[in-house]
C-alpha cells in the first residue's frame, strides 16, 4: 500500500529531523573545548546590516582553549567585538587591532552540571518531537478507510518500533554528550 509507505516515510523523516536538531543543539553546548560553532550564531552590525560573523571574518581555533576571529575588513573589528558582547556568550573578547581573541575558560563543576541539564532538556524536547511524529503517523493511519484493521495494527507496530529506535538514539547521544561535558 503506497499510502502506508508514505505515512511511514513521513514519520521516519520527522524523527530523523528531530535527531539532526539534537545534534545541532549539542554542537552549541560547549564541552570545555573551543569550537567555531560557539560563535556561529553571532550577528555583526556590518555597514548597518546584521550579518553572520562567518561572512565578515575568518573564525579559527588555534588551540583547544582559544577562538581567533580575523576580520576581512579591519574596519569591522569593533562591530565584531560588539556583536560578541551583545550575543551574551560569556566570553571577554580581546582586540589587538588585527584580530579578536576569545579565551574559552575551563568549565567549573557547577557549570558542567548546568550544561548537562541543558543537554537533558534538549534530549527531552527531541523525545517529545519523536513521540509527536508517532502520534501524527497513527492519526494518519486512522484516517485511511480502505485498509484492513490488521494492516493498520501492523503499521502502528512499525511506527512504534521507529519511535523506540529514535528515543534510544537520543538517549545514546545524550550519554555521549554528558560524558564529553563531565570529562575534566
Amino acid at each position: 500500500m503506497e499510502e502506508l509507505e508514505l505515512i511511514l516515510a513521513s514519520v521516519k523523516q520527522e524523527m530523523d529531523a528531530a535527531i539532526k536538531h539534537l545534534e545541532y543543539a549539542f554542537q552549541k553546548i560547549r564541552a570545555g573545548r573551543a569550537s567555531t560553532t560557539m560563535v556561529q550564531d553571532v550577528m555583526v552590525e556590518y555597514y548597518g546590516v546584521p550579518t553572520p560573523i562567518n561572512q565578515v571574518a575568518n573564525v579559527s581555533i588555534p588551540d583547544a582553549m582559544t577562538i581567533a576571529i580575523q576580520p576581512w575588513d579591519k574596519t569591522a573589528i569593533n562591530a565584531i567585538e560588539k556583536g560578541i558582547i551583545v550575543s551574551n556568550l560569556g566570553f571577554a573578547p580581546s582586540n589587538n587591532g588585527e584580530m579578536i581573541i576569545l579565551n574559552v575558560p575551563p568549565l567549573t563543576e557547577e557549570r558542567r552540571r548546568e550544561l548537562v541539564k541543558q543537554a537533558k532538556v534538549e534530549t527531552e524536547a527531541t523525545k517529545v518531537t519523536v513521540r509527536n511524529a508517532r502520534q501524527d503517523g497513527n492519526k494518519e493511519l486512522k484516517r485511511l478507510e480502505s485498509v484492513s484493521e490488521d494492516i493498520i495494527k501492523s503499521t502502528e507496530a512499525q511506527i512504534q518500533e521507529l519511535t523506540d529506535l529514535y528515543i534510544k538514539k537520543s538517549d545514546e547521544q545524550f550519554k555521549i554528550k554528558e560524558a564529553e561535558i563531565m570529562k575534566v
